[in-house]
């Protein structure tokens, strides 16, 4: 197979005007529109709304190709467009050849005989906001309150309609490659490896699929195709494997199956090594190479466990036998402008998930299915992927015309990321079984019918054509699908939104032991320097219109600084606020992990809600649109941590409303705490726990040291103390767990809210020598934030709590020109 990409000389014009503007493919309209200066930053102040208004008109692109030379002697020529954004009509040489309308999709055309020695191609893209509104007066299909009516009506990322917490910028282009392919004879349509794991073995077992122009493939023909028959012009493949040490070992013949000994498996991050396989398949006949297929593997098996059990049902991802606590975040796309959503841009999102103890990562929705590249770094990285098919918090019209297409939707996705080893599991949709058993969003009894057939029917029948090995889930949040209590505690993933949504405390969290978290979460503002990047002076008031419009999340920002005001003293200035805020959120966050992972067994998975932003906003994002981490991510990289002492601490000074209305009134409880160290490894853990009583001087009062031995995958409770005699206000624990004599996790705790504990002046300064910043501090210093004038540094630890004394922090990225430190002594 021949490929010839077409990516040179491209034009682009709005329909009906005469000036084209030079393009790039892969690109989008507005990719193109700014690189010729033809609109304004989108995400510059309420830039949204010109830059929507672009999307209100149809785009054209237009370029002229000669084909190669070796293209115009194939037997066959195709165009294949991998990605196009989304209404497309396709014009060869002036000629209609085709329509498009999924973005989702690849789309093939057959041109043979249509090429000449210099062609032109056109491609017109119809306004997707048109359409939509269009649409939904002809058949309602309602969602998300927060995005344009009508988007569920076609197949293009839902969240570029709007979400809580992106813009609507509804993009439209050649978002992906786009080629010429000629086949001589045939070509390889489809080559599935599935394993089998015995002992000391692994059984490779693979099946392929051959294309050929001259041939509808019965089963005998196929035989013929792939080489059962003995003559000369048969059609074979070659297996070529190479370990991940780079021995390559030759299988001729068309081999349907292949041991291979003494396999190195693939492991989550945390667990083991991630060696990877390289298997290429060349097609062949009489000798000539017509097409080759190369990918990577890693030889794992993996599935969901569910099992009936004391509490209800388990709900856990299992690797090699081995039942992994899922810790990690929600995926969104990563830039409302997807050219800009690059190999390097996501590796480096990846690796800072690695760099924080993620074992998994969540791909919501309500987006696209991401590109070949991000499948290949999680498994570089030992990243479990939940996948979610591109269907979130929407209602659709099951035609026989949308049958088909998502079928072809979902085969092409499969099809192209089946064999990763990442891949952890397919799941249909997010948060529509629940909403629709509610009644949500549904507007007749046919799309409540429509919903079953999608999901538990057509759905689970292509997975199981297409990759039958990997475990299939019907939504998320789901105890099994049928709308049978989609949100139960007690079985299969849950979304948890009574913190934040509910406005409920962080204790809440305490109040349930989810089988599998796969969404909880609570919002922050991003770093000053992030807000800068689409504010003025005079915009810089949380509440201003500007902010609110970076704000999508209706009354979000008072929410939060309702919890601010039950939480901290009253904050002094705005930047305080931005730091305020993002301690509220790695508080709220922390407080559910930790209680998640004490609890291991029972609850299986702790993936927060959520891990990045589209543009730049306010959101539940842990790393903001310019990658400055949030305090949260720091707190995960903690309290993810394999190896991990938190504590369950009883008798917190809060305050809640009395039952008369009347101000707030304080309430006690016994004051006690309990330790616990969590396992997250194969490994028996000798472990020394240490803890003090101190004073807000840092001063030790009470102290002691005990020994446990943890064992592999799980959490050991340490006894119960109890502090009758500690000073609210005044004194606090601190807790240690070493191994050996290393510190591997630490801790504090207070005993009140922080607006009421008597915090002194910890007089925090620092020193850098080399990549080492010391942080040193006279007094108890809580929640200590270092930052660099660009506020774009990455360290290796941060947000962190100090008794008196120093820190050494190690310097990831970033420099250390003009470093400033606070600590939640400074909100004030």
């Amino acid at each position: 197979m021949i490929i010839q990409k077409l990516y040179k000389d491209w034009q682009m014009k709005r329909a009906g005007d005469s000036e084209l503007l030079p393009a790039k493919v892969p690109g989008s309209v507005y990719s193109d529109l700014l690189d010729n200066k033809k609109m304004e930053d989108p995400y510059w102040r309420d830039n949204e709304d010109i830059s929507f208004a672009l999307l209100e008109h149809d785009y054209e692109y237009l370029t002229t190709f000669k084909p190669n030379e070796a293209i115009l002697n194939c037997e066959r020529v195709l165009l294949r467009c991998e990605g196009l954004d989304t209404l497309a009509d396709i014009y060869l040489n002036n000629t209609l050849i085709c329509k498009a309308n999924n973005m989702h999709r690849t789309w093939e055309y057959d041109v043979t005989g249509c090429l000449k020695e210099e062609n032109k191609l056109h491609i017109v893209f119809h306004s997707p906001i048109k359409f939509v509104n269009e649409a939904y007066k002809k058949v309602r299909t309602d969602g998300s309150e927060d995005c344009l009516d009508g988007f569920p009506q076609i197949r293009k990322a839902h969240c570029m309609f709007g979400w809580d917490w992106g813009p609507r910028l509804p993009d439209a282009g050649i978002w992906r490659d786009i080629a010429l392919v000629g086949i001589k004879r045939a070509r390889l349509d489809s080559v599935y490896i599935t394993q089998r794991h015995k002992r000391g073995t692994v059984e490779l077992n693979i099946k392929v699929e051959a294309d050929a122009p001259w041939a509808e493939k019965t089963a005998a023909e196929e035989a013929w195709m792939l080489g059962r028959r003995q003559d000369e012009d048969k059609l074979s493949y070659t297996v070529y494997l190479t370990d991940p040490h780079g021995n390559e070992t030759k299988y001729d013949n068309s081999p349907r199956r292949i041991v291979i000994q003494k396999p190195e498996l693939w492991w989550p991050k945390g667990f083991g090594a991630q060696p990877l396989y390289t298997v290429k398949v060349v097609l062949s006949q009489g000798g000539t190479e017509l097409d080759s297929w190369q990918r990577r593997y890693g030889l794992r098996t993996m599935t969901i466990r569910r099992q009936k059990d004391k509490w209800g049902e388990s709900f856990a991802h299992e690797v090699n036998g081995v039942q992994i606590f899922a810790m990690g975040a929600d995926y969104i796309p990563e830039d409302s402008i997807l050219s800009r959503v690059t190999e390097k841009r996501t590796r480096k999102l990846l690796e800072q998930c690695a760099a924080a103890n993620f074992n998994t990562i969540r791909v919501w929705g309500g987006g696209y299915y991401p590109n070949d590249f991000f499948f290949d770094i999680c498994d570089e990285l030992g990243l479990i992927v939940w996948l979610d098919f591109m269907f979130a918090c929407a209602v659709y019209d099951l035609t026989d015309e949308f049958d088909k297409n998502i079928r072809a939707e979902l085969a092409d996705n499969i099809k192209r990321i089946r064999h990763h080893a990442s891949l952890g599991l397919y799941c249909g949709n997010n948060e529509m079984e629940m909403f629709v058993a509610m009644n949500n969003w549904v507007s007749n009894p046919k799309q409540k019918a429509d919903y079953i057939k999608m999901y538990e029917y057509i759905f689970p029948q292509v997975v199981s054509k297409y990759d039958p090995e990997t475990f299939y889930w019907p939504a998320s949040p789901s105890s099994g699908g049928s709308f049978d209590a989609p949100n139960d505690p007690n079985r299969g993933d849950v979304h948890y939104w009574d913190v934040w949504h509910g406005g409920k405390p962080f204790s809440d969290y305490r109040n349930f032991y989810f089988r599998y978290a796969s969404e909880f979460g609570f919002q922050s503002f991003p770093l000053l320097k992030t807000v800068e990047s689409f504010t003025l002076p005079e915009d810089r008031n949380i509440f201003s219109y500007i902010m609110e419009r970076h704000q999508r999340n209706n009354a979000a920002n008072g929410k939060i600084m309702n919890y601010m005001y039950q939480t901290f003293l009253y904050p002094n200035g705005f930047g305080t606020v931005l730091y305020a805020s993002q301690l509220l959120q790695a508080e709220a966050i922390k407080y559910g992990v930790e209680h998640f992972r004490r609890n291991r067994g029972r609850c299986m998975g702790a993936i927060y809600w959520q891990l990045n932003d589209i543009w730049p906003v306010a959101s539940w994002a842990s790393i903001d649109y310019h990658f400055r981490w949030k305090a949260l991510h720091y707190f995960a990289k903690r309290f993810f941590q394999p190896v991990m002492i938190s504590c369950q601490e009883e008798g917190i000074l809060t305050q809640k409303p009395n039952a008369n209305a009347q101000p707030l009134v304080k309430e006690k409880l016994e004051k006690s705490f309990r330790l616990c160290a969590a396992n997250e490894t194969m490994e028996e853990k000798k472990l020394t726990v240490k803890w003090e009583i101190r004073d807000n001087t840092a001063r030790v009062i009470k102290e002691k040291t005990e020994r446990l031995t943890c064992a592999p995958l799980s959490s050991t409770w340490l006894n119960k103390v109890e502090v009758p005699e500690i000073t609210l206000n005044n004194e606090y624990l601190s807790f240690h767990l070493y191994e050996n004599t290393e510190l591997i996790s630490e801790g504090t705790v207070i005993f009140t809210l922080p607006k009421f504990f008597n915090f002194v002046d910890p007089k925090l300064s620092c020193k850098v020598e080399g990549d080492t910043i010391t942080v040193k501090a006279e007094a108890y210093a809580k929640s200590v934030e270092i930052l660099n004038r660009k506020e774009d540094i990455v360290l290796s630890d941060n947000y962190f709590d100090m008794n008196a004394g120093e820190k050494h922090v190690k310097i990831i990225s970033g420099n250390s020109e003009g470093l400033k430190l606070r600590s939640v002594y400074n909100i004030r």
